[in-house]
Order: structure tokens, then C-alpha cells, then sequence
């Protein structure tokens, strides 16, 4: 092997656990947003909340500058269909 092939292991690995990582992050949020309207909370305020937690998260994080930026590319992601639960795949 040589080092190109362990840093192709390495970043095959990364992206795998980073995968791993969102994928139960994703769980953990979903658990909370079930239990929040299991318990009579209105879908659009756990929405809201969920939101305004994430974007407020992300600015701490990278600043208001970067997160308005990344907001920018919403629209075009969403009417693609990247947040559609049900879409259809060809």
C-alpha cells in the first residue's frame, strides 16, 4: 500500500463516520421533534424552534456572515427537493 492508498482509507473512513455521526444526530433530533408533538406541541413552533436552535448554533459557531451565506443557497436545495422526505429517486 502506499501513503496515497492509507489517505484514501483514511478520508473512506472519515466520510464513514462522519455519515455515522449526522445519521444519529439526525435520529436524536427526530426523537425529540416526535416526543415535542407527542406531547402537544404544534408542528410549526417545534419547527420554528428546531430553526432558530440550528441557525443560532451555526452562528455561534462560524459567524453571521457564513451562516447568511450558507442561508442563501436554501431556496435553490429546497425546490430541489433536498429536504423532501417522500420524493421519488431515478
Amino acid at each position: 500500500m502506499t501513503n496515497d492508498d492509507f489517505t484514501d482509507m483514511a478520508a473512506d473512513m472519515q466520510f464513514q463516520e462522519d455519515d455515522d455521526i449526522r445519521r444519529a444526530a439526525l435520529g436524536f433530533i427526530s426523537d425529540a421533534w416526535a416526543e415535542a408533538i407527542a406531547c402537544g406541541v404544534d408542528t410549526d413552533a417545534v419547527a420554528h424552534a428546531a430553526m432558530f436552535t440550528a441557525l443560532a448554533d451555526l452562528v455561534s459557531t462560524y459567524g453571521e456572515d457564513a451562516v447568511a451565506k450558507l442561508a442563501e443557497g436554501l431556496p435553490e436545495r429546497i425546490q430541489r427537493g433536498d429536504y423532501s422526505v417522500n420524493r421519488v429517486l431515478q
